[in-house]
């Protein structure tokens, strides 16, 4: 008798080590995207592309540099496809914002 409420658990367990996992690799992009813009030698276009490596296809970079600083700000959708949980949960939007200090040239 508890068998499928066990199941449901289980199952709605691995939904939320699949956005967590997704919620981490999203921080993980703006931090990366943030210190590559913020080197003065690497430019600013190599921020957003240094994000979108970590981040695959999926996912909107967004740069903002006011020439002290510069912050990446990482966008992306997770879709709750677990079987059971999935069909019952709305997707989840995970954002990331890292702001760093823009690095003097050598």
């Amino acid at each position: 008798m508890a068998t499928p409420v066990v199941v449901v658990l289980l199952v709605a367990l691995v939904q939320v080590a699949v956005v967590v996992a997704d919620a981490l690799e999203v921080q993980l992009a703006a931090r990366e995207g943030a210190r590559a813009a913020s080197v003065a030698a690497a430019g600013a276009g190599s921020g957003p592309a240094a994000a979108r490596r970590v981040l695959g296809a999926t996912g909107s970079v967004l740069l903002r540099d006011d020439g002290r600083t510069v912050t990446v700000t990482v966008r992306r959708v997770n879709h709750t496809d677990v079987p059971l949980i999935g069909a019952l949960l709305p997707d989840v939007t995970l954002v990331a914002e890292v702001t760093m200090a823009v690095e003097p040239p050598p």
